[in-house]
């Protein structure tokens, strides 16, 4: 008799240890299910932000709502979904992208995480928006700084233990780039994940 898993994917215990939901591959393809069917119920819903044209922050607080309705009954509930959240343990937010740079305080335009409440995983998802008219170095900037937000650590020093959270943001499942094509009436989207863009294609909006 072959056996069965009657764990549902909407349960803690399906995806195990949270210390080990960074690394695991079924925590990263439902976070990938659970953004898709957000954007697209706000591509839906509010369609007229994007046939406007207006600011980036507005349709990201439209894909905030649709967020934290996707992450109802999952084991994510308790997680939040904020829009330029600028805090890392009581202090300024910072990255560092690499040695020569040093560290760079960020506003990203919008994460799913814990607020710091847990060490073990804080960290979710981190979406980053550009119009398709933006610069090519502020797109980029966008790009590397999801590189970055993806990584496990900045300095491979720091390692998750449960006990403290990191110096530079980092250790994000999923990392989403999304650049709104108003005049062809799609979005450009690539993942990232572990510090690399991993997958990249095109959703129409309407």
């Amino acid at each position: 008799m072959c056996s069965v898993n009657l764990l549902n994917e909407n349960t803690a215990d399906f995806y195990g240890s949270m210390d080990g939901w960074y690394e695991n591959d079924d925590v990263y393809y439902k976070l990938v299910s659970i953004f898709e069917s957000s954007i697209k119920a706000t591509t839906k819903k509010d369609k007229d932000l994007f046939i406007n044209d207006c600011a980036e922050r507005t349709i990201c607080s439209a894909l905030m709502l649709q967020l934290d309705n996707e992450i109802k009954s999952t084991p994510f509930s308790d997680y939040y979904s904020d829009v330029e959240y600028n805090r890392n343990n009581g202090h300024p937010k910072e990255i560092a992208y690499d040695e020569s740079q040093g560290p760079k305080r960020i506003f990203c335009d919008l994460i799913l995480h814990s607020r710091g409440n847990n060490i073990w995983q804080d960290n979710l998802i981190a979406i980053e928006m550009k119009k398709s008219t933006a610069d090519n170095p502020e797109k980029e900037k966008d790009r590397k700084r999801l590189m970055a937000l993806t990584r496990p650590s900045y300095d491979d020093v720091w390692r998750a233990d449960g006990k403290v959270l990191p110096e530079y943001v980092c250790r994000y499942i999923l990392g989403v780039y999304i650049e709104i094509d108003r005049s062809f009436r799609n979005l450009h989207i690539e993942y990232y994940r572990n510090g690399s863009q991993v997958q990249k294609f095109k959703e129409k909006i309407y």
